[in-house]
């Protein structure tokens, strides 16, 4: 795949979770069905809503998310070093909480070579047909934001350098590693990158002893020193979340505390950016983007209500965009998964793809 969408049509990735594969993790959690069985049904759902996005009229197609009940947590718990625990307590989303896990680093952070995401990424590919088959994968930031030093080993990492060291070795290893499956089209989901635009969440950052400007400095470096050599042939983007958990959100604040170290320093292919409110803030942080290599999915659909949204309106705002980085540059989608977690969001299964659709009816009028 050339390293530029040339679809214009595009998802972040997850989709709702269907009644079977709900009723199958139960069965599987109640040990009624065993892993084997419980694989079989996200199998046979996952070349379901392979062709459910192509009948949409995708060309880029994920597996839905539908073998994971998080966006993150699954992904880094099969990581070198890394343990998921209980927590004290969830996630706090704007009035709803989630599920009280966490993740910690207890050893020497590596990739897996035997990372099942791999298989995922595998099986996947083998039922997308002629469509771009795309991986999500969480960001290497988010490992380290959320707990911060106080989950990190200390005698494990008594310096920190040491540890970014080793995760942007972990995330390359990644790379490389999904490559040579197969995959030529890599996501990376970041909650972080938002939560540094977010006054509020600055707050939060400084009153537990660390500089935001200080951590996206690092994260730019981290990211960059990942994304050294990899392939030509190779697409990786990055989505910027501003919480997405059974239709709430966490931060709020426009793009432009952090635009010019992410958009203008960060050697990402594409940045998918939620702009379906006014806690988006205006495009023109845009302006950093690189002229001519870097390409904008501009996330303009809400995947938090199943209200459609008005066409007209949504070309209006693509060409709003257009002031500020070149039409030929943006792409369009939902501005975020429809299901980060396995709970989903507040909206049918139709809803969903009525989205989908009028995602892609737009990118073809437009481009």
């Amino acid at each position: 795949m050339p390293r530029h969408n040339p679809f214009r049509a595009d998802t972040v990735g997850s989709f709702l979770r269907p009644a079977a594969i709900k009723q199958a993790r139960v069965q599987f959690a109640n040990g009624e069905i065993n892993a084997d069985q419980l694989r079989q049904v996200e199998d046979r759902e996952i070349r379901h809503v392979v062709e459910q996005q192509r009948a949409n009229g995708l060309q880029i197609v994920t597996d839905g998310e539908f073998r994971r009940a998080w966006w993150h947590f699954d992904f880094f718990g099969d990581l070198h070093g890394v343990e998921l625990f209980e927590a004290e307590q969830g996630i706090q989303f704007n009035g709803v909480q989630t599920k009280a896990h966490g993740v910690k680093v207890t050893g020497k952070v590596a990739f897996n070579p035997q990372h099942p995401m791999l298989d995922h990424f595998r099986f996947l590919q083998s039922v997308a047909g002629d469509a771009v088959a795309k991986m999500t994968i969480p960001s290497p930031s988010v490992l380290h934001f959320r707990g911060g030093r106080k989950v990190i080993d200390a005698t494990v990492y008594p310096d920190l350098k040491e540890y970014f060291a080793d995760l942007a070795q972990t995330y390359k290893d990644a790379i490389t590693a999904f490559y040579a499956a197969g995959c030529r089209y890599l996501q990376l989901d970041d909650t972080v990158w938002a939560y540094l635009c977010s006054t509020e969440q600055q707050q939060q950052i400084r009153e537990r002893g660390e500089d935001p400007q200080e951590l996206a400095r690092i994260y730019a470096e981290v990211l960059n020193t990942a994304l050294e050599g990899k392939p030509e042939d190779l697409t990786v983007g990055l989505h910027v979340c501003r919480g997405n958990f059974r239709s709430t959100w966490i931060s709020e604040g426009g793009y432009e505390p952090v635009a010019e170290v992410l958009f203008g320093g960060v050697n990402i292919d594409a940045f998918y950016l939620e702009y379906d409110n006014e806690r988006s803030g205006g495009f023109e942080p845009l302006r950093f983007l690189k002229p001519g290599h870097q390409q904008v999915v501009l996330g303009l659909i809400t995947t938090k209500t199943g209200e459609l949204e008005d066409a007209q309106q949504v070309k209006a705002r693509l060409q709003e965009a257009a002031q500020f980085v070149s039409l030929d540059q943006i792409c369009l989608s939902p501005q975020c998964g429809f299901a980060s977690t396995e709970e989903g969001n507040s909206l049918s299964e139709e809803q969903q793809w009525q989205k989908i659709r009028l995602v892609v009816d737009i990118a073809r009028t437009v481009w």
